[in-house]
């Protein structure tokens, strides 16, 4: 197998998992339970953590780069 798959898959399935993670959280505080959400329902929820997920990952990512060459946001 290639590396990148194998890491590329792996990636995923943490990302997914951690979604998934966070939704049911996100159900719960609702008030809700996971089985009063249609499966549409709850994967249109999972999909909107996963996108939350890589926007962290993204800023981190930059925060991180700044970082390593000496800036910062306030100077």
């Amino acid at each position: 197998m290639n590396i990148v798959n194998v890491v590329s898959r792996r990636y995923k399935t943490t990302l997914r998992e951690k979604a998934i993670k966070r939704a049911e959280t996100r159900i719960i505080l609702a008030g809700k339970t996971p089985e009063e959400f249609k499966h549409e329902d709850l994967e249109i929820v999972v999909q909107e953590e996963e996108e939350k997920i890589k926007s962290e990952i993204k800023e981190k990512g930059l925060l991180a780069m700044l970082a390593l060459l000496g800036l910062s946001w306030f100077g």
